[in-house]
């Protein structure tokens, strides 16, 4: 249970974080963007991130832990 905790959080502060970069959840507007969006960097823990891979790394935990994949699996 704690395990599918632990990927619920992640996979919502990666749609938060997909909307804050992009300012919609939908797909086909999100794939048009992110050529814009290559070159940029936000400030997230203590470091500079490219908003499309902590977006990526965060959405990829959310679906590992969701399917008790390895390394979130008990």
């Amino acid at each position: 249970m704690v395990v599918n905790r632990i990927a619920d959080l992640a996979f919502t502060v990666g749609m938060l974080a997909l909307f804050y970069t992009f300012q919609t959840t939908e797909f086909n507007v999100v794939f048009g963007l992110t050529p814009y969006m290559m070159d940029t960097t936000i400030l997230f823990a203590g470091s500079q991130i490219s908003p499309l891979t902590l977006t990526a790394t965060l959405l990829f935990l959310g679906a590992m832990g969701k399917s008790a994949q390895i390394g979130l699996h008990t």
